[in-house]
């Protein structure tokens, strides 16, 4: 069982909270193909992390959070997570990076930085338009529902604007953003929530310590999905080992 254990500070997880009827917070997130894998096996991956660390999983988006999600976080208040596919097919650079990284620490809602649970697998290409990726954040879920993608569950974007700032509507360019409900759902809608789940412990984080994946690294990614619970962290603990590309004081890379 020590295989399976995770940092102290994530243990014990409250159960999800109740559902409300009309979410007040929403996080919502358009998902597609990523650092070389389809958006069905990353389901599939998210699936098996989310068994291994007791209902919570990590779902890696581009963007940072808004300043109010450490605001929510601190104060527990409830944010649903809405999953959305996409409607644009996925960028060449992420059906096919030249590089991938795996993420093995994050800095929680308070500015501490703390290992990934040992069950978790965080990726992304590594590289952006400007050369290595220096950035990348997740969101922290919990689901007591195995995670699947559904169908014919609307979501109307257009009920909520973003949380803080100038309570803006949702830009065409904005992949993940916190949300708040200013009206009722319309009649129809192009998006469905096609996952849904709770945020939990710092809800939104940045993530740091990536490590490069080899050939056979990538490789094992591409067939982790159909492992076993005890499988599965022994080729996380695997696919995470390797030199750190940062000083590890502030998670700045060298």
């Amino acid at each position: 069982m020590n295989m399976l254990m995770q940092d102290a500070s994530l243990s014990c997880r409250p159960k999800e909270p109740a559902l409300l009827a009309r979410e007040e917070y929403v996080c919502w997130s358009r998902m597609q193909a990523e650092a070389g894998q389809a958006l069905e096996a990353i389901v599939a991956r998210k699936e098996l992390e989310r068994q291994a660390c007791d209902g919570m999983f990590l779902w890696g988006v581009g963007n940072p959070p808004a300043l109010l999600t450490n605001v929510l976080a601190r104060a527990s208040v409830p944010v649903r997570a809405i999953f959305s596919v996409m409607k644009s097919r996925p960028k060449m650079v992420d059906v096919a990076p030249a590089r991938t990284v795996a993420w093995r620490r994050y800095v929680d809602s308070r500015g501490a930085e703390r290992p990934l649970p040992a069950g978790a697998l965080v990726t992304s290409r590594g590289d952006s338009a400007g050369g290595a990726k220096r950035t990348h954040y997740a969101l922290m879920c919990r689901s007591e529902e195995p995670l699947d993608i559904q169908r014919g569950i609307p979501f109307d974007p257009s009920a909520f604007r973003n949380a803080g700032g100038t309570g803006a509507p949702v830009g065409a360019s904005q992949v993940t953003a916190l949300l708040r409900r200013v009206e009722e759902d319309a009649p129809a809608t192009d998006y469905e929530a096609n996952i849904s789940a709770w945020l939990t412990d710092s809800y939104w984080v940045r993530l740091t310590d990536p490590v490069e994946l080899d050939a056979a690294k990538l490789d094992l990614v591409s067939k982790i999905s159909g492992r076993g619970i005890a499988e599965w962290c022994a080729a996380v603990a695997r696919i995470r080992v390797g030199p750190s590309q940062e000083d590890g004081s502030a998670g700045q890379l060298l």
